[in-house]
């Protein structure tokens, strides 16, 4: 791990910790015995991830023919690996808070990304849907750890992003020793995700592997980087969009072999879906 980030870490005291309710879930949906009410009983126990996860079960992006109303029959219809991926983001959303703008940004792009993520891996079948999706609802948790530790340097770069009109990478270059995948990749690892997240988020700008990576690998942090990208294209989460992106000749759609007219279609289903289901996601 980079020196300084240990230091500023360290320095900072405990970082956020990720949220009992889904690290229950995670190891009960491990557990080859688990049942629906188990499952509910736990999500239950905190009223405000039971009443986000149905909220977001509802929505017209997961497809159901009907009004899903209790958590028994949420997990029956959506199935346990999604209820987990929706379980993590609706409890892990109290990370985001206090609600500045900042934060209120910040979670609508990696809510977005999340949801990108889930489309393009299952257009694709690089990668598995819901790890994708987790992938990108976390791609940029470090920005938050970050804005954290010290809210007047993050906004410094926010800043120099905004009245200089250049990238987040190269303002946060000039300002941090370390990255915000750097901080995220800590986070997640910290955490007890698997090895494949961490390295995604980690990998997501850079895209630097070798020729020896396993190709699952390769594959999901493509998936992260070009919805990250449509993110971008779109002013999601951002002060406006960059019409100016490539999303053509981005290293991650030559990955997944993506040509325009593809990256089109995705694109507008993705816009289609964010639009459509918004208030499910980003309101509480």
């Amino acid at each position: 791990m980079n020196k300084e980030l240990e230091t500023a870490i360290m320095t900072a005291g405990d970082l956020p910790t990720i949220p009992i309710v889904a690290t229950k879930v995670m190891q009960l949906i491990e557990s080859e015995t688990a049942t629906a009410e188990e499952l509910a009983r736990i999500v239950a126990s905190d009223p405000a991830v039971a009443a986000r996860v149905i909220k977001i079960s509802n929505s017209s992006f997961y497809g159901c023919q009907r009004q899903i109303q209790t958590l028994s029959s949420a997990i029956v219809i959506l199935g346990f690996n999604t209820l987990k991926s929706l379980v993590v983001a609706a409890s892990v959303k109290q990370v985001y808070k206090p609600f500045g703008l900042t934060e209120k940004m910040l979670w609508e792009h990696s809510f977005a990304a999340g949801l990108a993520a889930r489309i393009i891996a299952g257009n694709t079948r690089a990668a598995n849907e819901e790890e994708s999706f987790l992938a990108g609802l976390f791609h940029d948790i470090g920005k938050i750890i970050m804005n954290s530790l010290d809210k007047d340097k993050f906004q410094a770069v926010m800043q120099r992003c905004y009245n200089e009109r250049i990238s987040f990478e190269d303002a946060e270059t000039s300002i941090y020793p370390f990255s915000h995948d750097e901080v995220g990749a800590y986070v997640i690892k910290k955490w007890n995700f698997p090895d494949a997240l961490t390295n995604a988020i980690l990998q997501h700008h850079k895209f630097k592997f070798s020729n020896h990576e396993d190709i699952y690998q390769v594959n999901l942090t493509a998936v992260v980087g070009l919805a990250d990208m449509f993110c971008l294209k779109l002013g999601i989460g951002e002060r406006q969009p960059d019409e100016t992106l490539d999303l053509d000749s981005s290293v991650f759609a030559q990955q997944l072999k993506l040509d325009g007219n593809r990256i089109n279609m995705l694109l507008e289903l993705f816009k289609e879906a964010f639009d459509r289901d918004k208030t499910y996601f980003v309101t509480s």
